[in-house]
């Protein structure tokens, strides 16, 4: 019997500096396997190391985006027939480590890993039938991945335990009531409006500046106001020696497009303003 050769995560270049991530288990819903979560770190090493990737978008074949563990390994799990290797492999949280920004398109059923995922991107847009779910209680789980520490910040404390503690299922227009997604577009803009979204902030953003962002966003959510405008000013005064600045002001003065360099081109700098 011939293997499948179709892999489990689908990968597209474009001109403009996004990458796109397609989930590709259509036939299970996209859901999740080890497979899939080996690749998926895969390609999120090789879009960091990537100068020309300014951007990724990530989404799922077919009518959904990932409903969680697939059942088959979740059983095995459970029984301890074939226990999930934790202790081998990274944390489950790659895109809030990535330097770049990651936007998620959720285009149906958004549960457990798949759910946690699109929490870990940097912005996410959904269609108004999208299904979320965290669906951890139901399964005798706990809130994985860091979630409980992340969802509260996203939707606010009672909302995160309405949604933890039931497991409930919501669709997109309740998730971007509470501020879980940042747009709801019909199904058939969904995708084109992610990718035009990701397009322009690697046309118009800097990518060092954007990864410094990120970097502020994640490492504030600890500090007080102060020590968090202390950090800003310490990293305002490297991000002005970065070619970045200079460049950026001179595409406003002349009223042009900006020509940033791409991440990779600028290592050192990065490495000396987050140390």
């Amino acid at each position: 019997m011939t293997e499948n050769p179709t892999p489990v995560i689908l990968t597209e270049h474009t001109e403009e500096g996004v990458m796109l991530l397609t989930l590709n288990r259509p036939d299970r819903h996209n859901a999740w396997t080890l497979e899939m979560e080996l690749l998926y770190n895969e390609l999120f090493d090789r879009a960091e190391a990537d100068p020309r990737v300014r951007a990724v978008v990530l989404t799922g074949a077919g009518r959904s985006f990932c409903p969680g563990m697939d059942m088959s390994v979740l059983d095995g799990a459970s029984s301890g027939a074939r226990p999930w290797p934790t202790d081998q492999l990274p944390p489950r949280t790659r895109p809030m480590s990535f330097p770049k920004p990651v936007v998620a398109a959720v285009n149906g059923a958004c549960a457990g890993i798949g759910f946690n995922q699109a929490l870990m991107c940097d912005v996410r847009f959904a269609v108004p039938h999208a299904k979320f779910a965290a669906a951890f209680s139901a399964r005798g789980l706990v809130a994985e991945d860091g979630v409980s520490w992340l969802l509260p910040r996203l939707v606010g404390y009672g909302n995160a335990s309405d949604l933890l503690l039931s497991s409930r299922r919501i669709t997109g227009t309740e998730a971007l009531a509470m501020g879980l997604v940042n747009r709801l577009v019909e199904p058939e803009e969904l995708l084109p409006t992610a990718l035009a979204y990701a397009r322009e902030l690697a046309r118009s953003a800097s990518p060092y500046a954007m990864s410094l962002i990120k970097r502020q966003l994640a490492d504030d959510q600890a500090r007080t106001f102060t020590e968090s405008s202390e950090r800003a000013a310490a990293l305002l005064a490297t991000a002005k020696r970065a070619p970045d600045y200079r460049e950026g002001v001179r595409s406003f003065i002349e009223r042009r497009p900006p020509e940033f360099a791409g991440l990779g081109e600028a290592t050192s700098a990065l490495e000396e303003a987050t140390s």
